[in-house]
């Protein structure tokens, strides 16, 4: 049987990693940014407290790194959300189970409106948001939603409960594009200190879902952690072994990153590791000079002001006028958010503010017909 990820993690020591990423010196650092290709270490020396007074010339360094690979183009998408039902219970989330908030699931019809409103406002590019709920919003609801979101959008994204292979293989057909899991924490006593019940607690199963996307043939597989969970900087080396070791395992399939932020919730809770701007700027060019060709995402959870200033550097995708509440386009905008938002403008908006920033907006780059 092939070795997967979650057997090298198993490998791997938390403690071991916490003390390599703050143990690179300036003179690391240097040599780590006059690189072409990045090991894993000169990802960490990039990431390492050593490198802070480098950050402008890191910052540099990855927005020619985006531009060789990119040009100016920003993709633009919207988060679509089909139901806050959730199986699981999970202390950072405002869509936990033990949470006393109203429930619901998108019918097909208000799905229908939620797709006009949001190709009203220019979107066409769509990431499909559940809660982990698979017996009401799981593959008999994919099966027969799918299909009706994907006449309206050129691109559909999914983030769900992770799957068998056998069920990506079938999500293909349905026409979806990209699947993204993230991961949440690396640290073993950490995921299991905020994952209490329900399925996502079994973290070997998590861990092993972008194998089974990476064998299914998923075409852009997307990883991420939640940072302020855990310690930022290991989280961030686990996160930066991951990717590698899919890149290399799975060199078919694209892939993206997502870097979020724990954000205020109705849950509420303690941020115990907080991730500052600046560090979060250093996080996002370190991965651009790792993977040139990894699309980074920035979502509408940052304010507006450092979406502004970390687009035009390091960022490839970026979400517009997001809703994070089942129905919040046209059928019921007052519903449970899983998150606060901080850049509440408009797609039309959004795109007029790239612009300005000498940035292409991009509402489309793909057709169906020519396959996957």
């Amino acid at each position: 049987m092939t070795q997967g990820f979650y057997e090298l993690w198993q490998q791997q020591s938390w403690e071991h990693q916490l003390l390599q990423s703050r143990s690179y010196s300036l003179a690391q650092v240097k040599q780590a940014l006059g690189k072409t290709r990045l090991t894993l270490q000169d990802f960490q020396a990039l990431i390492s407290p050593a490198a802070e007074p480098l950050l402008p010339e890191l910052a540099a360094k990855a927005q020619q790194r985006t531009r060789q690979r990119f040009g100016r183009t920003q993709q633009l998408f919207a988060p679509l959300y089909l139901s806050n039902l959730c199986a699981n219970e999970c202390s950072y989330c405002g869509f936990s189970m033990s949470q006393k908030v109203k429930r619901r699931v998108l019918t097909a019809e208000e799905i229908e409106k939620e797709c006009l409103a949001l190709r009203q406002s220019g979107i066409d590019q769509v990431l499909i948001v559940t809660g982990e709920h698979e017996r009401k919003v799981g593959m008999p609801y994919f099966r027969q939603m799918l299909p009706l979101i994907r006449r309206h959008f050129s691109s559909l994204m999914l983030e769900v409960q992770p799957l068998s292979e056998a069920h990506y293989l079938e999500l293909r057909q349905l026409g979806v594009d990209a699947v993204m899991v993230y991961q949440e924490t690396y640290q073993q006593s950490a995921y299991q200190r905020y994952h209490l019940k329900g399925q996502k607690s079994d973290m070997s199963w998590r861990l092993g879902c972008p194998d089974r996307l990476g064998k299914a043939g998923i075409d852009k597989i997307g990883l991420g952690v939640l940072f302020g969970l855990a310690d930022w900087r290991t989280d961030a080396s686990f996160l930066a072994m991951h990717l590698l070791y899919l890149q290399q395992q799975y060199w078919q399939s694209r892939y993206s990153l997502s870097v979020p932020r724990i954000r205020p919730c109705s849950g509420g809770i303690e941020v115990p590791y907080p991730l500052s701007d600046k560090h979060l700027v250093q996080l996002v060019c370190a991965f651009r000079l790792l993977s040139p060709s990894l699309e980074i995402s920035l979502s509408t959870r940052e304010r507006a002001e450092l979406r502004d200033q970390l687009v035009p550097i390091a960022i490839t995708s970026s979400s517009a006028g997001s809703s994070t509440r089942p129905g919040g386009y046209a059928v019921d905008p007052e519903a449970l958010e899983q998150f606060s938002i901080d850049d509440s403008r408009s797609p039309a908006l959004y795109r007029q503010h790239l612009q300005q920033l000498g940035m292409a907006p991009v509402l489309k780059d793909w057709e169906p017909y020519l396959g996957r």
